[in-house]
């Protein structure tokens, strides 16, 4: 039995359209017995609704086969707050629905926080930069979702959580003190051990982006499969030092490797 460890924009689906072979390569894994878990970056929706987003493209899926960076960031909260101490949200209402739903105090006093959360935030406001500013000099440490630049959509890109992580470090002048989703170590062994509860040796991390689902891969001693159906090209493949550890054009050639 191995373990299947897909990335979802770029690699399971772009916008709301299935990836040609998608559905067919994800039924073929599981009628033959593998462990299928989806693991997304993307914080601006909740595992429930990527849940009701799959099943709706004709892919069956249960919550606990769908891991977040909102998941993993309320893990990596959870072990270092205690129940007064509060987090500052710079990000959309999934994350926040997600963080407190796991026990998570939020506050939007700058002043009261603990850690300042960044997430994909597509309403992103000088008011929201300032105030998470205002926390870091008040010594919140600054801990980010994720960091991809952009995310896949039909058609092209659009900027993703980078863009608010850049805009942070541009004013404080210093990198922020943690990424908690994709490449973390912590995402990684939680999926692992935790949800496959599998040897990692066993598992296939299977993405579009070089410096996440590869690079994540790699350092944790997964197969890394790269898919060309998202941001990643042939061309960019010369310039990297994330090599994978398969290429394929597309999702519905991963049940042949």
């Amino acid at each position: 039995m191995r373990g299947y460890i897909f990335d979802l924009d770029g690699t399971v689906y772009l916008d709301d359209k299935l990836i040609e072979g998608a559905k067919e390569a994800i039924t073929e894994l599981q009628n033959r017995g593998d462990q299928v878990v989806f693991l997304t970056n993307k914080s601006i929706a909740t595992r429930m609704q990527y849940v009701e987003k799959l099943r709706e493209l004709g892919i069956p899926v249960e919550l606990n086969q769908v891991i977040n960076s909102n998941y993993i960031t309320a893990k990596y909260l959870q072990e270092r707050l205690n129940e007064k101490e509060a987090v500052l949200v710079i990000g959309e209402q999934p994350l926040i629905d997600e963080l407190t739903e796991m026990g998570i105090r939020i506050t939007e006093d700058e002043k009261e926080a603990c850690y300042v959360v960044v997430g994909w935030d597509r309403n992103f406001t000088y008011e929201k930069i300032n105030k998470a500013y205002q926390a870091w000099l008040n010594k919140a440490k600054i801990i980010a979702t994720n960091p991809d630049r952009t995310c896949p959509v039909d058609g092209g890109e659009i900027p993703d959580c980078g863009a608010m992580i850049g805009a942070l470090e541009g004013a404080t002048g210093q990198p922020i003190d943690s990424i908690t989703g994709k490449p973390s170590r912590l995402m990684a062994e939680f999926v692992v051990t935790d949800v496959l509860m599998m040897n990692p040796a066993d598992c296939y991390m299977i993405g579009d982006r070089l410096e996440t689902d590869i690079k994540m891969g790699n350092e944790f001693g997964l197969k890394s499969v790269l898919v060309l159906t998202g941001i990643t090209t042939r061309e960019m493949l010369a310039s990297t030092s994330y090599t994978p550890s398969y290429i394929v054009d597309s999702i519905k050639h991963v049940p042949a490797l």
